[in-house]
């Protein structure tokens, strides 16, 4: 019972660091850091007014965190004391060896010294203050131990007083070495690192349960407001799991755990620490102390659905609506409104139906957070199916609303972000990009520490990534590489939302080098983008065939794709990939074979209200009649689609429109007056000149090359000689760059 008894009372880690009894049985205990804590705040009483004000208000702020703080090394401590104020450093480094290097009276005589700390009418420290519990939690800690144990803490103090001696000696020695020592130089050194590494081991013994709690509250409030703060997910492992080592039942490290294993998409350890929490919250009775005996069921029923929303996270439905099942029968018994709600909530995302009356339900139930949340995947799945954007602005500033009233910060931000994506799915890229700076210029409701950064949640990330998109697809290219800088720094590779970015990094290096010809590049980008998107990747694949001119291996990726897009109800994606299949007929002159495709494409577009698509599809309808010989109907239709396009579209899309208009005003002319047709011949120069701007901006040499042949062929028209031969030579440079691929020039569209 006796050694039982001093484990509790005392360290562990001054017995090799072995723990065979719950170390938190006790909140706190006297440790040879704490002891310099106490050294230090004994000198700064000593010191009284002496500490001018800037020193004494840089000391008060350090306290906190080295009281809340793990243990740390005695150098480390001694030099974030100097920078607040050096001369009270030396004072605790004095103090501290005449402890260690007399008797251990001396120690003794400086607890009994503590108490007088709080004597007096006007006591240096009050009792209710946070250095005041600190000092008492001390003082009854150190009365509680035994001989043994004081004896222990003694030799203990004396050995972490001598390890930052000898860690001092070899930096002074490091320092004197010179090169005709070396070799004997290094053998000492060798020699005395056998002590720091004693140090460190010393030094890594179990938290005390008021360092465990801070420890865990700072790398969880790190892990939501700034991950790129928080402790890498190995470093943060390796922390979580010395300390369960030393208590196994701590439910709040198997949490962060658990959070930890999300960063990195760990199926297995986060399934495994999130039934570890619950398993200890049932063991500890943390649940039942606080919702009398039906806290056991409550914490089974909340294990079910937390295992349900772990396992749609990573698309196991399957498993997911096994576990919601489980959650709704225990939940049913026990006549829980709420879980019954949230249950109601994943279940219906499962099977991609929202019901407004769930929505109804969780406002009635005090759910507002629930309540929003349906109500923005209620817009998803209509904007998805096709309805009019009127309807679902209105339907989100309702949600919007339910935001303010209760402050739901991360819900602003979810809302603002699906309003960007709903705008940039409708081909609006103006209203997108207003709202993805209405989000960049919004600062947090949620308090958090000076220094982390706010607004590092996945709905920050996915509008940079489209903020990034939309300057790359007008040509700024250089601005959007800032931004992708930004979001590397913010959101390093191993954060749980670096894939989002990534992707957008691999789209937009393979549209740069598709533009400048450079398919093999663009080849070697496939890759990356089918790791992080398969549809995506395999989409790029056909476009990268189709451009290599391999037509039957681009037709037969695409077909596939068609088939398994429309099977997931990928409706974007299915009109690019019926555009993509028109234009291969039309490589093939198979023109009328293009044009029920193309209709498809149209009739689609329409039906999902997707304004954008539907432009590029009329434009490629207007391409279809100029390859059959009516370019009159051609520019008709035209006129139709432009406006959309030259007010929302990208760069390179405007530059294939005008340039289209100008093939259509030149075939329109063959049939005009002499006078009449020199002024569409002009006009299409015109437009030609407008189009020659556009490719320039996002550095479309192919483009370019056949916009230079077109006007040369124009000047010699209206003869122009100057003008021809300027566009010729320019002409001749392009196509030495980027020999031909012995495609006609009326044969493409884009």
């Amino acid at each position: 019972m006796a050694s039982v008894h001093e484990s509790l009372y005392f360290n562990p880690m001054m017995t090799n660091g072995v723990v065979h009894a719950n170390v938190f049985g006790i909140k706190d205990w006297v440790t040879p850091y704490k002891m310099a804590l106490l050294v230090l705040l004994s000198e700064l009483g000593r010191a009284g007014a002496q500490l001018g004000l800037l020193e004494r208000r840089r000391l008060n702020r350090l306290l906190l965190p080295l009281l809340q703080g793990p243990d740390m090394p005695l150098s480390r401590l001694l030099k974030a004391i100097e920078e607040s104020c050096s001369h009270l450093a030396s004072s605790v480094h004095i103090r501290l060896k005449l402890m260690a290097e007399g008797e251990l009276k001396d120690m003794e005589q400086f607890f009994d010294d503590l108490s007088d700390s709080f004597t007096g009418t006007e006591p240096e420290v009050h009792k209710t203050s946070v250095v005041g519990l600190f000092l008492r939690h001390m003082i009854l800690a150190y009365n509680k131990l035994s001989f043994s144990q004081v004896y222990k803490l003694y030799t203990a103090l004396q050995q972490y007083f001598q390890n930052d001696e000898k860690k001092n000696g070899i930096d002074e020695s490091d320092m004197e070495l010179t090169n005709t020592e070396e070799l004997e130089g290094k053998m000492e050194k060798e020699e005395l690192d056998v002590p720091l590494r004693e140090e460190e081991i010393s030094c890594s013994g179990p938290l005390s349960q008021k360092q465990a709690e801070y420890f865990l509250s700072q790398q969880a409030s790190l892990l939501k407001n700034d991950e790129t703060k928080a402790l890498t997910p190995a470093s943060l492992q390796k922390e979580l799991n010395n300390l369960l080592k030393f208590n196994p039942d701590f439910a709040e490290a198997h949490y962060l755990s658990y959070l930890n294993s999300l960063r990195v998409q760990d199926v297995f350890s986060s399934t495994h620490s999130l039934l570890h929490y619950f398993d200890r919250l049932i063991l500890t009775g943390a649940e039942s102390k606080s919702n009398g005996d039906e806290g056991y069921g409550r914490s089974l029923r909340y294990a079910a659905l937390n295992l349900a929303a772990l396992h749609c996270r990573f698309g196991h439905y399957q498993q997911a609506e096994l576990a919601l099942q489980e959650a709704i029968r225990i939940a049913q018994e026990s006549n829980d409104h709420v879980c019954l709600q949230h249950c109601v909530s994943y279940l219906q995302q499962d099977f991609d139906f929202i019901s407004p009356h769930s929505v109804n339900k969780s406002l009635h139930f005090g759910l507002p957070y629930l309540a929003s949340l349906g109500i923005q995947s209620l817009v998803q799945q209509r904007a998805f199916a096709g309805k009019a954007a009127n309807k679902l602005m209105d339907a989100l500033k309702d949600s919007d609303l339910l935001h303010w009233k209760h402050s739901l910060s991360e819900l602003i931000d979810i809302s603002i972000a699906q309003k960007t994506a709903i705008w940039r799915l409708y081909g609006r890229s103006t209203m997108a990009l207003q709202q993805a700076q209405t989000l960049l210029s919004m600062n947090s409701l949620e308090a958090v520490n000076v220094g982390v950064q706010q607004n590092n949640t996945e709905s920050f990330t996915v509008v940079l990534c489209h903020l990034a998109e939309l300057h790359a697809e007008q040509g700024y290219f250089a601005a959007a590489s800032e931004i992708l800088k930004h979001l590397k720094e913010r959101f390093p590779p191993n954060s749980q939302h670096a894939q989002l970015w990534m992707l957008f990094d691999q789209k937009i290096q393979f549209e740069r080098a598709m533009n400048d010809g450079r398919y093999h590049i663009a080849d070697s980008l496939v890759a990356g983008i089918t790791a992080l998107n398969s549809i995506e990747g395999v989409y790029r694949k056909a476009i990268v065939l189709k451009a290599q001119n391999q037509m039957s291996e681009a037709h037969k990726l695409l077909q596939k794709l068609l088939i398994h897009c429309q099977k997931i109800k990928n409706t974007e994606m299915v009109i690019s990939v019926l555009l993509s299949i028109a234009e291969l007929y039309w490589r093939s002159s198979c023109h009328t074979i293009a044009l029920p495709v193309l209709l498809q494409a149209l009739a689609l577009s329409r039906e999902y209200s997707l304004q954008y698509l539907a432009s590029e599809t009329v434009l490629n309808l207007a391409f279809s009649q100029l390859i059959l010989g009516i370019p009159e109907q051609a520019l008709n239709i035209l006129h139709m689609a432009i406006e959309p396009v030259l007010a929302h579209g990208a760069v390179l899309d405007k530059g294939c429109a005008m340039f289209l208009v100008a093939k259509c005003q030149v075939a329109s002319a063959a049939s005009y007056t002499p006078q009449k047709k020199i002024e569409a011949l002009e006009s299409a120069i015109l437009n030609l000149n407008e189009a020659k701007t556009y490719f320039a901006k996002v550095d479309c040499k192919e483009q370019l090359r056949d916009v230079l042949y077109f006007q040369a062929r124009l000047f010699h028209t209206l003869g122009k000689t100057h003008e021809r031969n300027k566009c010729a030579m320019l002409f001749r440079q392009l196509h030495q760059e980027l020999p031909a691929h012995g495609v006609p020039l009326i044969n493409a569209f884009k």
